[in-house]
């Protein structure tokens, strides 16, 4: 399935079954607590395969490696975020997210994302972009995300 085919109600379907052990409420303490210690940002997505249900890579199936082994990828949005990281792919727009591979690069965040690993139980990794990077990586490149909260600005 394309992203052009997925709803946000497929999407958010998706995630909640994948990675939030279709708890609703374990999925609104997410979103909320990311929104409430990143205030910065004015949107927060999750991307890849808790949206689409497969491993960019290789196409196989989420958790394909066992419970919990599937990580989510989730982007912060919005210029001030960026204040953060000291690692980018595109310096001072779209950062390297903080995960296992970069754990030291934003760790102001590093609590943050040790609650969150804590609540889903598995891997959460934390990256910060810009409103135009995440447009033009989720709406003109067609890659899945849902949107926690907030809105992308198309600029």
């Amino acid at each position: 399935m394309t992203e052009r085919q997925l709803t946000d109600a497929e999407k958010l379907t998706s995630v909640l079954k994948l990675a939030f052990n279709n708890d609703r409420s374990m999925y609104d303490q997410f979103c909320e607590t990311v929104q409430q210690t990143v205030p910065e940002a004015h949107a927060a997505v999750l991307r890849g395969s808790a949206i689409t249900g497969l491993r960019y890579v290789d196409g196989a199936p989420f958790d394909a490696d066992g419970p919990g082994t599937s990580d989510l990828d989730l982007t912060l949005v919005g210029a001030e975020v960026l204040r953060y990281y000291s690692a980018f792919w595109i310096p001072g727009m779209h950062s390297k997210p903080l995960s296992d591979r970069d754990p030291d690069i934003a760790p102001e965040l590093s609590p943050l994302r040790s609650r969150l690993m804590e609540m889903v139980h598995r891997p959460v990794n934390i990256q910060g972009t810009r409103d135009w990077v995440q447009h033009f990586r989720g709406d003109i490149m067609h890659q899945p995300y849902l949107t926690l909260f907030g809105t992308i600005q198309e600029l």
